[in-house]
């Protein structure tokens, strides 16, 4: 079984934070599994000028069906450890989180 991944409810449960685990430079884009605790998230832009970090926001938009104004990177800008708010229930985004890893 995978390790959980780190989701925190904020702001009365209408938004999360979620650990993420950035792979800039990927050959392509795709959730490359769990890495302590974070979601592993590859990416194919280089980790110059705020590129990879832009590409991180659009994925998890993407990936959690929200607008691309609804992910915001929380810390981590030049760092691979990385925490992103999203606009969406910690428990909807847990269950998305399951069925991709599924």
């Amino acid at each position: 079984m995978e390790p959980a991944i780190e989701v925190v409810e904020v702001e009365g449960g209408r938004a999360c934070v979620l650990a993420v685990r950035a792979q800039p430079g990927a050959r392509r884009e795709r959730v490359a599994g769990v890495w302590n605790g974070q979601l592993k998230l590859a990416v194919t832009a280089p980790p110059e000028d705020g590129r990879a970090n832009e590409r991180l926001c659009a994925a998890l938009a993407e990936l959690f069906g929200l607008r691309a104004s609804d992910v915001r990177l929380v810390s981590g800008e030049r760092a691979r450890s990385k925490r992103f708010r999203l606009a969406a229930p910690a428990a909807a985004v847990r269950a998305r989180i399951a069925e991709v890893l599924a």
